[in-house]
Protein backbone atom coordinates (compact mmCIF):
# COMPACT_ATOMS: atom_id res chain seq x y z
CA UNK A 1 0.00 0.00 0.00
CA UNK A 2 2.80 2.43 0.93
CA UNK A 3 4.60 1.84 -2.36
CA UNK A 4 1.34 2.40 -4.23
CA UNK A 5 0.85 5.72 -2.44
CA UNK A 6 4.46 6.71 -3.15
CA UNK A 7 3.99 5.78 -6.80
CA UNK A 8 0.81 7.86 -6.94
CA UNK A 9 2.62 10.82 -5.37
CA UNK A 10 5.50 10.52 -7.86
CA UNK A 11 3.02 10.26 -10.73
CA UNK A 12 1.26 13.37 -9.47
CA UNK A 13 4.60 15.15 -9.25
CA UNK A 14 5.77 14.06 -12.68
CA UNK A 15 4.45 14.63 -16.16
CA UNK A 16 1.39 16.55 -15.00
CA UNK A 17 3.40 19.74 -14.48
CA UNK A 18 4.90 21.96 -17.18
CA UNK A 19 8.68 22.13 -17.16
CA UNK A 20 9.06 25.68 -15.86
CA UNK A 21 8.44 26.56 -12.23
CA UNK A 22 6.69 29.79 -13.16
CA UNK A 23 4.27 27.80 -15.32
CA UNK A 24 3.54 25.01 -12.82
CA UNK A 25 -0.11 24.66 -11.82
CA UNK A 26 -0.36 25.72 -8.17
CA UNK A 27 -3.34 23.47 -7.45
CA UNK A 28 -1.35 20.41 -8.57
CA UNK A 29 1.49 21.35 -6.24
CA UNK A 30 -0.93 21.93 -3.35
CA UNK A 31 -2.38 18.43 -3.88
CA UNK A 32 1.09 16.89 -4.19
CA UNK A 33 2.25 18.68 -1.06
CA UNK A 34 -0.78 17.49 0.86
CA UNK A 35 -0.09 13.91 -0.21
CA UNK A 36 3.51 14.23 0.99
CA UNK A 37 2.42 15.64 4.36
CA UNK A 38 -0.17 12.89 4.74
CA UNK A 39 2.63 10.35 4.32
CA UNK A 40 4.43 12.12 7.17
CA UNK A 41 1.19 12.00 9.19
CA UNK A 42 1.23 8.22 8.72
CA UNK A 43 4.89 7.94 9.83
CA UNK A 44 6.00 7.16 6.27
CA UNK A 45 8.78 9.76 6.07
CA UNK A 46 11.28 7.09 5.03
CA UNK A 47 9.15 6.12 2.05
CA UNK A 48 8.81 9.78 1.14
CA UNK A 49 12.62 10.12 1.25
CA UNK A 50 12.88 7.11 -1.09
CA UNK A 51 11.25 9.15 -3.87
CA UNK A 52 13.11 12.37 -3.08
CA UNK A 53 15.38 14.31 -5.37
CA UNK A 54 19.05 13.17 -5.45
CA UNK A 55 20.17 16.36 -3.66
CA UNK A 56 17.93 15.55 -0.69
CA UNK A 57 19.17 11.98 -0.54
CA UNK A 58 22.80 13.25 -0.59
CA UNK A 59 22.16 15.87 2.11
CA UNK A 60 20.52 13.58 4.70
CA UNK A 61 20.26 9.83 5.14
CA UNK A 62 16.90 8.08 5.09
CA UNK A 63 17.20 7.18 8.77
CA UNK A 64 18.19 10.70 9.81
CA UNK A 65 15.38 12.26 7.76
CA UNK A 66 12.72 9.95 9.21
CA UNK A 67 14.08 10.49 12.72
CA UNK A 68 14.23 14.29 12.36
CA UNK A 69 10.66 14.44 11.04
CA UNK A 70 9.39 12.16 13.81
CA UNK A 71 11.11 14.27 16.50
CA UNK A 72 9.64 17.49 15.13
CA UNK A 73 6.11 16.10 14.82
CA UNK A 74 5.74 13.83 17.88
CA UNK A 75 5.21 16.60 20.48
CA UNK A 76 2.54 18.24 18.32
CA UNK A 77 0.02 15.41 18.22
CA UNK A 78 -2.07 14.61 15.17
CA UNK A 79 -3.16 17.23 12.68
CA UNK A 80 -6.62 18.64 13.43
CA UNK A 81 -6.96 21.18 10.63
CA UNK A 82 -4.71 21.97 7.67
CA UNK A 83 -5.14 24.72 5.08
CA UNK A 84 -2.75 25.68 2.32
CA UNK A 85 -1.76 29.33 2.43
CA UNK A 86 1.02 29.91 -0.11
CA UNK A 87 2.89 28.52 -3.08
CA UNK A 88 6.45 29.76 -3.57
CA UNK A 89 8.51 29.40 -6.73
CA UNK A 90 12.27 29.78 -6.66
CA UNK A 91 15.31 29.24 -8.88
CA UNK A 92 18.36 28.22 -6.85
CA UNK A 93 21.92 28.58 -8.09
CA UNK A 94 24.38 26.19 -6.53
CA UNK A 95 27.71 24.68 -7.62
CA UNK A 96 26.16 21.25 -6.97
CA UNK A 97 24.08 20.48 -10.08
CA UNK A 98 21.84 18.19 -8.00
CA UNK A 99 20.88 21.12 -5.75
CA UNK A 100 20.65 23.91 -8.33
CA UNK A 101 17.43 24.36 -10.23
CA UNK A 102 13.76 25.14 -9.96
CA UNK A 103 11.87 24.62 -6.71
CA UNK A 104 8.27 24.99 -5.68
CA UNK A 105 7.27 25.02 -2.01
CA UNK A 106 3.77 24.84 -0.59
CA UNK A 107 2.95 26.18 2.86
CA UNK A 108 0.08 24.98 5.02
CA UNK A 109 -1.25 26.40 8.28
CA UNK A 110 -1.93 23.47 10.56
CA UNK A 111 -3.51 23.03 13.98
CA UNK A 112 -2.23 20.01 15.85
CA UNK A 113 -3.94 18.14 18.67
CA UNK A 114 -1.41 19.11 21.35
CA UNK A 115 -1.35 22.80 20.33
CA UNK A 116 -4.96 23.54 19.32
CA UNK A 117 -4.73 27.20 20.39
CA UNK A 118 -2.26 28.10 17.64
CA UNK A 119 -1.37 27.24 14.09
CA UNK A 120 2.03 26.15 12.85
CA UNK A 121 3.41 26.34 9.32
CA UNK A 122 4.30 23.22 7.41
CA UNK A 123 6.33 23.64 4.22
CA UNK A 124 6.78 20.93 1.59
CA UNK A 125 9.23 21.53 -1.25
CA UNK A 126 9.66 19.95 -4.66
CA UNK A 127 12.49 20.24 -7.19
CA UNK A 128 12.28 19.84 -10.95
CA UNK A 129 14.96 17.23 -11.62
CA UNK A 130 16.99 16.88 -14.81
CA UNK A 131 14.59 14.20 -16.09
CA UNK A 132 11.80 16.86 -15.93
CA UNK A 133 10.05 15.19 -12.97
CA UNK A 134 9.03 17.16 -9.88
CA UNK A 135 10.31 15.28 -6.83
CA UNK A 136 10.00 15.81 -3.10
CA UNK A 137 12.93 17.79 -1.75
CA UNK A 138 12.07 18.76 1.82
CA UNK A 139 9.69 19.23 4.73
CA UNK A 140 9.76 21.51 7.73
CA UNK A 141 7.26 22.47 10.45
CA UNK A 142 7.59 25.74 12.39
Amino acid sequence: MTRLLLAALLLLCSGLFPALAEDVEASDMVRGGLQAIQMIDRNEAGELWDGATPATRKRITRTDFASKVARSRAPLGGPQQRTWVAVHRQVVTDPDADAAGQYVSVEYETRFGNTPERTLRERVSFRLDADRIWRFSGYVVR
